[in-house]
């Protein structure tokens, strides 16, 4: 058992104490609306106790508590934390965020103390809150805390009454005044005088760089809270702000490492033994895994090269030529034969005409197959007009094999030409494309051979390239039904039904098949009158 335990411990925490050795400070925040952000409430002093931070009603705001140093201990960093216990401060806090639907109770903080350092009191701020604290400050320290509410700095401090013996003035147990009423405790102001001008701290920008080293900024503005109800601040001259260090405007910060190029081979031999050539290594763009990326994330400007011209001293060029042609430019005379001659060097490169220093070899020889006095030859005319006016289509010619004797040509038998090949007589040809257009195929048998029936065939919209296509001209569409057959069905006769009379015809046109006796003798004639097959 403590050695307190037969004892209550007073306001101060002090055993069997009469709380005189500290004083207990309360007070109660009200804000107006502001931005979202974070705005200082209370600066809760070095060995604070029993402190406890309650929102009076339940908001869509979070309570931080930031250390001297800056640390966040509880909702800070725009992070939202758990509630929960947490050793800080040289005491345990305790952060209750109540989540039923029904409560009220807005969020609280409580801690038993003494702190060992100054804390911060923020509000992540969404909308309009009212919140209450008290906590317990031994004498040793400022017995008024000191809260911006409204325009002017209002505190509030409780004076404590306390049993004393009457001669020495000191303080004794509190049983030894049962004998008279205890007095109840009082309040009063501790402070009123206007608020500070305070440093008003913008949101920081966006990083100058997507990597690497970058800058982002922010406006801070020295800013004094105004009007009646403390609901509106002022902009104010610098000088206002001075007994505050001004928080820092720009800040470095680093997205990401940048990606950088990276050499990964050394440079190639030159590829050519004389003359200009190039050399090569590798040059990739790598992040901070050394992974190999995309050349895009990495800066273009400055990629080392990976190309690089040799030289490796002037190349010796000949004369080269190819073999002479086969044939003679002409049938009979006086032709010629060809071949090509360029300068090279011993390399693939090709110079100009005049880099070869020694003569350059003929690149035409005379040639003569004959007198054209008596010779056969394939005769060509001229091709016809193309069979389709778009599309794929045929075209044709004359091709005939002639006979020249003594300047005159004589049309002879193709096979006194077979020596020569025979020209083609005709080709395919394509005037332009015929776009889509409609295909059908065969009409289908007729559903009936008499009496009315139906056929189909199946139409399709297709290109050049024969695939279906949706661009034809419907108003052309082609029809895929139509009627046939449309003819009376003439019924089948009988063996007993037959013409017996010679000249049925003239029974047929006189109207005799009125008559059974007509009828009878002349049955097939009148059968056919009956079904609309008499002829006129």
């Amino acid at each position: 058992m403590s050695e307190c335990a037969r004892h209550l411990e007073d306001v101060c925490g002090v055993c069997a104490g009469d709380g005189s050795s500290c004083e207990l400070v309360t007070g109660t925040l009200y804000h107006s609306v502001l931005p979202t952000g974070y705005y200082k409430l209370l600066d809760i002093p070095r060995g604070a106790q029993r402190i406890k931070i309650q929102e009076t009603q339940k908001t869509r705001n979070y309570l931080a508590l930031k250390t001297d140093s800056g640390e966040s201990l509880i909702n800070g960093a725009w992070v939202i934390d758990r509630p929960g216990r947490l050793f800080a401060a040289g005491t345990v806090l305790t952060y209750k965020r109540p989540n039923e639907i029904r409560t009220k109770a807005g969020e609280s903080i409580t801690a038993p103390g003494p702190t060992n350092q100054e804390l911060h009191l923020y509000q992540r701020n969404t909308s309009r809150e009212i919140d209450s604290f008290n906590y317990v400050l031994p004498f040793s320290f400022p017995v008024c805390v000191c809260v911006c509410v409204r325009v002017r700095v209002l505190g509030r401090r409780q004076v404590l009454f306390n049993c004393v013996e009457r001669a020495t003035q000191t303080t004794v147990p509190g049983d030894l005044c049962n004998h008279t009423p205890r007095p109840a405790p009082q309040e009063q102001d501790c402070q009123s005088q206007l608020c500070p001008a305070f440093w008003d701290l913008g949101e920081w920008s966006e990083c100058s760089k997507t990597c690497g080293a970058g800058i982002q900024r922010r406006q801070v503005l020295c800013r004094q809270t105004r009007g009646r109800h403390g609901n509106s601040t002022v902009t104010m001259a610098t000088a206002l702000c001075e007994h505050a260090e001004m928080p820092e405007t720009t800040a470095l910060c680093q997205l990401k490492i940048c990606s950088e190029w990276q050499i990964r081979s050394e440079w190639t031999q030159c590829p050519v033994p004389c003359g200009v050539g190039q050399q090569r290594r590798e040059v990739v763009c790598v992040d901070a895994l050394g992974d190999v990326v995309p050349d895009d994330d990495c800066n273009l400007h400055l990629r080392p090269a990976h190309r690089l011209n040799c030289d490796m001293g002037a190349c010796s060029q000949s004369w080269f030529y190819s073999p002479w042609s086969d044939r003679c430019s002409a049938d009979c005379g006086d032709g010629e034969r060809s071949r090509s001659v360029v300068c090279l060097t011993n390399q693939t490169g090709s110079l100009p005409l005049d880099g070869c220093d020694d003569v350059k070899p003929e690149a035409l020889i005379t040639c003569n197959l004959g007198a054209c006095t008596d010779r056969l030859e394939w005769y060509t005319g001229l091709w016809g007009q193309c069979s389709s006016e778009c599309g794929k289509g045929r075209q044709s010619r004359g091709v005939v094999c002639v006979h020249h004797i003594n300047g005159q040509l004589e049309v002879t038998s193709d096979t006194n030409c077979s020596h020569q090949p025979r020209p083609p007589d005709s080709q395919s040809c394509h005037l332009k494309s015929c776009g889509p257009q409609w295909y059908t195929t065969d009409w289908s048998s007729c559903s009936h051979s008499c009496g009315g029936g139906y056929r189909v065939r199946e139409v399709r919209c297709l290109g050049d390239d024969l695939s279906p296509s949706y661009d034809c001209d419907f108003a052309l569409t082609p029809a895929r039904r139509e009627e046939c057959n449309t003819h009376i069905c003439i019924p089948e006769m009988d063996g007993s039904c037959r013409d017996m009379y010679f000249n049925c015809e003239l029974v047929l046109r006189a109207q005799l098949c009125v008559y059974s006796y007509y009828r009878m003798a002349c049955c097939v004639s009148c059968s056919r009158t009956s079904h609309g097959y008499a002829r006129r």
